[in-house]
């Protein structure tokens, strides 16, 4: 076969003439289009070969298969695999056949190219569900992601895996069902089992810092739960580990792109060195949806245990944001996001710690933002971006600082907002 002909695959304007040629030639260009594909350092796209192997037919996928069994080394067998598992929906057939390769890593492929046939994937369902169980953890990882994003008409199918079994297959059948339909898409017994491991390991559990992309919460100098929830208005409070209260509040901050995302619910400590906080979405002191009904509920906070204050911090350099209430009235609001507004959002004068950091920076502790060069306001600006959560550390205590040994009594809860009674929770499948 001409070499070149393969090669001309590369060239724009050889392109379609080359291809044809090729699937003309049939079984007979297989092998040398396999083995350009396998080769790291072939000009030719990806693609452009996939697609002749694809318009070929059964002895293209048998040879993409092939090559992806006798990849000489993991790089190649990582690209021979992404193109093998995008051949598209007239290849979803031998996908399904391939779900039994004796190869792990050639059943994880299958298992992507299902997901990569779209709606087609749909047909073939069933055949993913005994890779719940595969003895190979990737293979049932990829079997379990492809089946939660089939959605819900899996849900009756999934459920008959925990009812029935087969044994391997459960943990993962009720990672599904959890993904795709939340508390109400599992049993009875199931939920049961859930509290029970929770309240298995609540005795034991310790302080784990927080530290998500996006991190919000409110800080009370009370270990009065129960009276800080009632002001509020969070009910509904089930006991959970602090694994569970950080991954769930992490969930919510990483929810989709929405108005009121996350703002279901809430992680309330236990009493933390003399502190409870109030984590999520919901306790936002800088955005637009929130900040002010979070103003009033720090003033009502602190008309009750003297102080209260609520925080944002970016931790992927996203900003920061304070709110310092005491006896009822809030003392300081600041918030140095990036964004449009960030300055008309300021209340109070600057706090003591601001001052200092100031003084630290060469920077005059008072200021007049009006008056400022535009380099001592860049510095400062750039300072107060990433201040958040050391700050809350100063004044008393930040989430991304507790850890094991911070002082803690009590149980952690996951509570209803009251958005959370009117609309509902996410689904979701978290740690516990």
């Amino acid at each position: 076969m001409d070499t070149d002909l393969v090669r001309d695959l590369g060239v724009p304007d050889r392109r379609k003439a080359a291809a044809d040629e090729l699937v003309a030639l049939g079984a007979g260009a297989v092998e040398r289009l396999v083995r350009e594909l396998t080769d790291e350092e072939s000009s030719v796209p990806w693609r452009s070969i996939t697609d002749v192997l694809q318009r070929i037919g059964d002895s293209g996928f048998d040879g993409m298969l092939q090559g992806l069994v006798s990849a000489p080394n993991a790089s190649a067998r990582k690209h021979t695999g992404f193109a093998f598992s995008r051949l598209g929906p007239a290849a979803l057939d031998r996908y399904t056949a391939t779900l039994s390769h004796l190869v792990p890593f050639v059943r994880l492929e299958a298992v992507r190219g299902i997901q990569h046939c779209g709606d087609a994937g749909r047909t073939v369902v069933t055949a993913l569900l005994p890779l719940l169980g595969d003895p190979d953890q990737r293979v049932a990882r990829q079997a379990q992601d492809a089946l939660i994003s089939q959605g819900s008409h899996v849900v009756p199918l999934v459920q008959r895996i925990r009812e029935l079994g087969p044994g391997r297959q459960r943990a993962r059948a009720l990672t599904v069902l959890a993904e795709l339909g939340g508390e109400p898409a599992l049993s009875r017994a199931d939920v049961g089992a859930i509290e029970r491991l929770i309240r298995v390991k609540l005795p034991d559990d310790r302080p784990e810092g927080i530290w998500g992309c996006w991190n919000h919460w409110i800080a009370v100098p009370s270990g009065d739960q129960a009276g800080i929830m009632r002001i509020l208005g969070v009910v509904d409070p089930r006991p959970v580990t602090f694994a569970l209260g950080n991954d769930i509040v992490d969930a919510d901050s990483h929810g989709p792109d929405a108005p009121y995302t996350g703002y279901e619910r809430v992680f309330v400590t236990p009493e933390l060195d003399g502190w409870t906080l109030v984590l999520g979405p919901w306790c936002d002191p800088c955005g637009e949806e929130r900040r002010e009904e979070v103003l009033r509920l720090c003033n009502d906070l602190s008309a009750r245990y003297g102080r209260a204050q609520a925080y944002y911090y970016g931790g992927q350099g996203d900003g920061s944001a304070w709110l310092v209430a005491e006896q009822g009235t809030v003392i300081r609001r600041y918030c140095e996001t990036g964004e449009e507004g960030d300055e008309l959002l300021t209340l109070g004068e600057p706090l003591p710690y601001e001052r200092a950091r100031r003084r630290e920076l060469g920077l005059q502790p008072d200021w007049d933002a009006a008056q400022e060069s535009q380099e001592d306001e860049d510095e400062w600006r750039w300072a107060t971006h990433d201040m958040a959560a050391d700050l809350a550390h100063s004044y008393g205590i930040s989430p991304l600082h507790i850890g094991p040994d911070t002082p803690s009594r009590g149980t952690g809860v996951i509570g209803l907002t009251p958005y959370g009674v009117t609309h509902g929770v996410p689904a979701g499948a978290y740690r516990i």
